[in-house]
């Protein structure tokens, strides 16, 4: 909210949203929005990413640190889940090594379609620094499942995992428009 002096008189103007929506009509009380049921399974997929929780180290206590009230992770949608079944998004936080492995891969197969990887930490994305004298640490979580966005650091910093989370939502925004297109030349030929 800021005042501005418009002919000896102070108005008040709202800054209501950034984004702005060109269907919603704020001047009509009744207002109707028509879309596809595609359309609004895609919204929803995007909007509500629901987390698995999965951390080993101390990259899962920055992870942590978003649910709380200074962060507040759920205004973007995102509900942490503690079953696989539940769950579209596991952010794998910390080392991992070769007994947890069989471990995290069962839990990715069992995440339902579609479902993204996000790598939080050194440790996560190459091994950290025990990838020179560890025989028991993987070296990057990315030989054992596909992972979508990497986010290095050493812990990374709760903001940079919102940024990756905004990264996410961008590659899933294409894969709805590449799906859409697919879809359109599909029913042409």
């Amino acid at each position: 909210i800021f005042r501005q002096k418009k002919e000896g008189k102070d108005s008040i103007e709202t800054i209501v949203s950034l984004i702005e929506f060109p269907l919603l009509d704020q001047t009509s009380s009744n207002s109707v929005i028509s879309t596809t049921p595609n359309d609004l399974s895609n919204w929803s997929r995007l909007s509500s990413l629901w987390p698995l929780l999965y951390g080993t180290s101390c990259c899962f206590i920055e992870f942590a640190s978003l649910i709380g009230s200074r962060f507040d992770f759920d205004r973007y949608g995102l509900v942490p889940r503690s079953s696989p079944r539940q769950a579209d998004l596991i952010l794998i936080a910390g080392t991992v090594t070769m007994k947890m492995a069989p471990s995290l891969v069962r839990l990715y197969e069992q995440m339902p379609k579609p479902k993204y990887v996000i790598a939080m930490g050194a440790c996560t994305i190459t091994g950290g620094m025990f990838s020179t004298d560890s025989y028991s640490t993987i070296r990057g979580v990315d030989k054992l499942i596909p992972v979508d966005v990497y986010l290095p650091g050493c812990p990374p910093k709760p903001e940079a995992v919102i940024d990756a989370l905004a990264k996410l939502r961008k590659k899933i925004s294409r894969e709805i428009v590449e799906d859409r297109t697919l879809c359109q030349s599909q029913k042409k030929n």
